[in-house]
């Protein structure tokens, strides 16, 4: 598909009679570069189960990542980026800008109970400036279906971590309210990748956005068509995989002429999961907790963000962000004008993306359940009253003596105390779960089942 294909049809003719072309021969021509706009496309792609110890530019030592490695040379690389610590949470967040005890998403199970009527999700907000938005891939946390929430072409499946039609939930996939069957040896994330090109190729003359998120590299970890028959590492597989279709991504955007004009954003929902996983580390050393903890390895995650000519090549930066962010951040680059008489969360690092030193936020907040924390640079302030000295995390958190008299920890207290304290994340909506962020309280659902019989 090329810039021909995406041409009115009256266009076509025209472009074929000047040029003495059939219309066969116009299809195979080179694509022609759009001209950049004030409102540039916006591609997010979201990796499942993914943390910075998965990418060897982030010095992981286990996996070669060589198109990802290039879209942060060419791009900018953030050490500091946080969501929650499990996929549902951290979604809600992106989607709606708002932390979890505003929208309720403070569990798994919780997330499926935000509706249309409650939250204003960015693919509405970004409607209001005129995109064209796609939901390609993971959307099993969500309850109805993207297009309740805005989405103009949407692609998804049941669960997680979806590759073939030999699983279980793998059998048929939902594109825009139709049921369609996986086919045999037909690879989930190969279908999910043409939809993202007939989608930018069909509105690559208007702004669009695409959320893409990618069945990779969540459990089942299955053989990838990549995969050597006597493969002894499918866990590589996938993660080779997954750089190849990044690599797919810049590629496309760069055939059809839209690079230029396009800005990607690649991050992992959460940080990785020792199931699928088994030991990584970085630099030699592993890192503090993983996925569905509180700890460093829960929620801090790979973030990088390209924009040819427009955001620094090269640099990497230290600015904390948190996932709330992206909801003002693609707002500010589009135009769009948040919603009035709702606390958003974020804040816009739209400045670093243009290369400006922009606000950086002083402190991050992760919330997962009736657990919370909020932290800095340098420190990390919990639900419990637990201070912790990050001086050498992500791989060692030191949990700081509550009568300790050290300057630096007793300001750091103060700090991230009076952050929690405008926060006042025990006011909002609590968590009525098991606890640990993955179900909701389970006693209850069967009580709410009994009394509806």
């Amino acid at each position: 598909m090329n810039y021909f294909v995406a041409m009115p049809i009256a266009l076509k003719s025209l472009v074929c009679l000047l040029a003495g072309l059939t219309a066969s021969q116009a299809a195979d021509l080179p694509a022609i570069e759009r001209a950049p706009t004030d409102k540039p496309n916006i591609v997010f792609i979201l990796a499942d189960d993914l943390g910075i110890d998965n990418l060897s530019c982030y010095g992981g030592d286990k996996y070669k990542t060589p198109r990802l490695d290039k879209l942060a040379a060419d791009g900018t690389r953030f050490t500091r980026a946080y969501g929650a610590p499990l996929c549902g949470p951290s979604r809600a967040m992106i989607m709606t800008g708002r932390y979890a005890f505003r929208t309720g998403a403070t569990n798994q199970d919780r997330v499926a109970k935000i509706t249309p009527e409650d939250e204003i999700m960015m693919p509405k907000l970004l409607k209001t400036a005129g995109y064209a938005t796609a939901s390609i891939g993971k959307w099993s946390q969500f309850g109805l279906t993207p297009a309740d929430f805005g989405f103009d072409t949407y692609l998804t499946y049941k669960g997680s971590g979806i590759y073939w039609n030999t699983q279980p939930k793998g059998k048929e996939y939902l594109l825009n309210g139709e049921t369609v069957a996986l086919k045999d040896k037909e690879y989930m994330p190969d279908v999910m990748h043409k939809l993202f090109v007939d989608f930018i190729a069909e509105h690559r003359d208007s702004p669009f956005y695409v959320y893409y998120s990618l069945s990779s590299v969540h459990t089942d970890i299955l053989p990838t068509p990549d995969s050597a028959p006597d493969s002894k590492d499918l866990y590589g597989d996938n993660m080779a995989y997954l750089d190849k279709t990044v690599g797919r991504v810049v590629d496309d955007l760069e055939r059809l002429g839209l690079s230029k004009n396009t800005v990607v954003v690649f991050v992992g929902d959460n940080g990785t999961t020792k199931k699928g996983a088994g030991t990584l580390t970085v630099g030699g050393r592993e890192i503090d907790g993983n996925k569905g903890s509180m700890m460093e390895g829960g929620s801090l995650v790979p973030m990088i963000a390209n924009w040819p000519g427009t955001t620094p090549a090269g640099k990497v930066s230290a600015d904390l962000i948190d996932f709330s962010d992206f909801y003002p951040t693609f707002a500010s680059l589009a135009g769009a004008k948040l919603p009035e008489g709702v606390t958003i969360d974020g804040q816009s690092f739209a400045p670093q993306l243009l290369g400006q030193p922009g606000q950086p936020r002083d402190w991050a907040f992760v919330q997962l359940a009736r657990m919370w924390y909020v932290r800095n640079a340098g420190w990390k302030l919990n639900e419990k009253g637990e201070l912790y000295d990050l001086s050498d995390a992500p791989f060692v958190e030191t949990l700081v003596p509550a009568d300790t008299t050290d300057p630096a920890a007793v300001a750091a207290r103060k700090q991230l105390q009076a952050a929690l304290d405008k926060l006042n994340p025990a006011g909002g909506i609590l968590d009525d779960g098991d606890g640990t962020g993955r179900h909701a309280n389970k006693e209850k659902k069967k009580k709410d089942k009994a009394s509806s019989d």
